[in-house]
């Protein structure tokens, strides 16, 4: 992929600068239930008001599908950054998103104004990446940055289409900082480079699996996931979670990895519980078994203290790391044992360590290590397609170097 350029590479000042943020941010009641998002955009919302920029901010939040729904109204994100940058951020609330309001706004700017326009997806046309709603957000700008990695795998209006339509498009520092980190560990890696992937389905991580084995020295397997490859070693399974169609492809990698030299771990050793916990953080009865020696009857939701041993000193002996996805049913502390443990090891390496978005960076956070991590990423769908070294159309939209 070709170097890109960054908001640094732009000459901002006195101009109109449309930049595409990830304020896609958990609301309940008109409340923001965890800013992380909009603090990670920051940065290169500063640097443009520091650099005498008008800056013009557009997002998306949630799934209106093209209605305007008040209930994803970006309101209470202007209200949120204009605490945050200290200075007033102007709502543009045009069910439209480029409509009067909007326009006025813009016209009304001076240097270092900020401007927050309406959630994109209100417009059908967003997700669509069709040319009057790309040129109709381009009318508003000279320049475009796109700072969203989180929706850096889709090519809508507001990521990809509008970049045709500027003079000059560049990544912001979140975006930048995303394809340094996951770009280095996938492509350039510090070795020993170890890859963890947990998660419930198989067929989710697909590609992934293929790439990393091309990539990695170590790949550890646990997770749902782990129980579609114990079975294609032969292993009874019990009633654990298991991806029939995709036991062939779990004997091909498994071949794979011993034809490329790559040391491919899955769990010795298993949590069972005879039924999932319902609700899912009720207590539970546990017992832990060989992994070649789960009852007909129990299903594994966790790795075992074994594994989780066997895991973390191969943890401790890299030097990049990358983990996406849960050990287990992190949500029932009884059955968080292995993520926890996964967790605390990338906390005590010396090694480069990232986490793929998604639940993997809410487990992590949400067990205080969030500040232990090199990189956090804050892509789901994202950084696992990045994983798999697929260009990101977002990324590949803006100006080159």
């Amino acid at each position: 992929m070709n170097a890109k350029k960054t908001v640094e590479d732009l000459q901002v000042e006195g101009k109109r600068v449309l930049v595409r943020c990830d304020f896609n941010v958990p609301i309940k009641d008109g409340v923001i239930k965890d800013d992380t998002r909009i603090v990670a955009a920051l940065p290169t919302i500063q640097y443009l008001i520091d650099h005498q920029a008008k800056v013009i901010l557009c997002s998306h939040m949630g799934k209106p599908k093209g209605q305007p729904l008040p209930e994803y109204s970006l309101a209470p994100v202007a209200v949120r950054l204009t605490e945050k940058l200290g200075r007033e951020v102007v709502f543009a609330a045009d069910d439209e998103v480029v409509g009067e309001n909007a326009k006025k706004a813009v016209a009304n700017m001076k240097n270092g104004d900020v401007v927050l326009l309406q959630n994109t997806r209100y417009r059908p046309e967003e997700t669509k990446n069709t040319e009057n709603f790309s040129q109709e957000l381009a009318s508003l700008a000279d320049l475009f940055v796109n700072d969203a990695f989180g929706a850096a795998h889709r090519a809508h209006c507001s990521t990809v289409g509008v970049a045709s339509y500027v003079k000059e498009s560049a990544n912001g520092y979140l975006m930048a900082k995303e394809v340094k980190f996951l770009g280095d560990a996938v492509n350039n890696p510090v070795r020993p480079f170890v890859c963890i992937l947990g998660g419930a389905k198989v067929a989710d991580k697909l590609n992934v699996i293929a790439n990393l084995l091309t990539k990695a020295d170590t790949l550890i397997i646990g997770g749902g996931m782990a129980y579609t490859f114990l079975k294609a070693k032969g292993y009874g399974v019990g009633t654990s979670l298991v991806d029939d169609e995709k036991i062939e492809y779990c004997k091909e990698m498994l071949q794979k990895a011993e034809e490329r030299g790559v040391k491919l771990l899955l769990p010795i050793d298993t949590v069972i519980v005879k039924d999932f916990p319902d609700p899912i953080d009720a207590p539970i009865a546990i017992s832990v078994v060989p992994s070649n020696e789960i009852p007909d009857d129990y299903m594994g939701l966790d790795i075992g203290p074994k594994t989780r041993e066997l895991f973390a000193n191969e943890i401790l002996s890299a030097k990049t790391v990358v983990w996406n996805g849960p050990m287990g049913v992190f949500e029932n502390p009884i059955l968080a044992e292995g993520t926890l443990a996964i967790a605390k090891a990338m906390a005590d390496t010396d090694a480069t360590t990232i986490i793929g978005g998604g639940d993997s960076a809410a487990a992590f956070n949400s067990m205080g290590f969030g500040d232990k991590m090199s990189h956090i990423s804050t892509g789901g769908g994202a950084s696992l397609e990045y994983l798999e070294g697929i260009d990101l159309p977002g990324i590949a939209a803006m100006t080159d170097r």
